[in-house]
């Protein structure tokens, strides 16, 4: 029984788990409520469930990837005592907050509870350089790993259920910072003729070799102690204007920059100006304004 595998949530990448599922033998249930979207899958081997309730019923370890976390709480309500017995690993996105409800509403009902995170799009999935979070139950994601070891690198963060959503959310705002700022440079680039395909290797590299000095702000970060010798926050709150002024003249909208401007001048204000820019996640931490 251990080898078997429900999926439910048959979008891109609920599609691409359970493909990685049977490619590694695992025989593999699957369901949506666009019963149509599992014919492909049923065509290369997988079985369909005709309802919600067939599918969690089919074996012990469910796999939902729905749209929302209320989706899946609705799934799981329906199901009742169904529950009991089953491993649910649930990886659709959502909030840490989710997550804890969601641990509650299964294990209450006998179930045990794993959330996830996956960062990887659907073509990674299976790759080892997928990385898929989990947290929550340690005995269910010892007892399964090597089937969520089919869908790519398998990594467990801790008992809290809430955990793996927490460093999904993280991850990926480091992501939307970093295309949010790329796309920045790109908007005003082309303003003056210059193709996205000529700047984006001098964007790579400068953001690698920017990147390379996280260690070090992650080490003041933990110590607290934030004083620079590289670039201190006066002089990037004196320099930062240029973006939204160069952008406004260039018929760019700076709407993206403005918030750090606003951010950089408070650091500032509060007296922090001789401190680097890894002090600002001390203002952010202090809630929001």
């Amino acid at each position: 029984m251990t080898n078997t595998v429900t999926v439910m949530g048959l979008g891109l990448m609920g599609t691409a788990l359970a493909e990685a599922f049977l490619k590694n033998g695992h025989a593999t249930t699957v369901w949506n409520r666009s019963a149509h979207k599992a014919d492909a899958l049923v065509a290369k081997g997988a079985t369909r469930a005709d309802t919600a309730g067939d599918a969690i019923a089919a074996g012990p370890l469910v796999v939902l990837c729905l749209s929302v976390n209320e989706n899946v709480r609705e799934v799981l309500t329906a199901a009742g005592d169904t529950l009991a017995g089953r491993v649910i690993v649930n990886l659709t996105n959502g909030t840490p907050r989710q997550a804890r409800e969601l641990a509650e509403l299964v294990t209450a009902r006998g179930g045990e509870y794993v959330d996830g995170g996956i960062m990887a799009v659907p073509p990674m999935i299976s790759q080892p350089e997928a990385l898929i979070l989990y947290s929550g139950s340690r005995r269910a994601f010892d007892t399964y790993e090597h089937q969520l070891g089919s869908l790519g690198t398998a990594q467990y963060v801790g008992t809290d259920p809430g955990l793996a959503a927490l460093y999904d959310l993280g991850l990926l705002s480091a992501m939307y910072g970093m295309f949010a700022g790329y796309y920045q440079a790109i908007a005003l680039l082309r303003t003056e003729g210059v193709k996205a395909s000529e700047s984006t290797p001098m964007v790579h590299s400068w953001v690698t070799a920017m990147m390379a000095g996280l260690p070090r702000q992650a080490e003041h970060i933990d110590s607290g102690d934030y004083l620079t010798d590289v670039s201190s926050l006066t002089n990037n709150a004196a320099g930062f204007p240029n973006l939204i002024e160069a952008s406004r003249e260039q018929g760019v909208s700076p709407e993206l920059l403005i918030p750090f401007q606003a951010l950089l001048d408070r650091a500032v204000a509060e007296g922090h100006g001789a401190d680097g820019l890894a002090r600002l996640v001390e203002l952010l931490s202090t809630g929001a304004r």
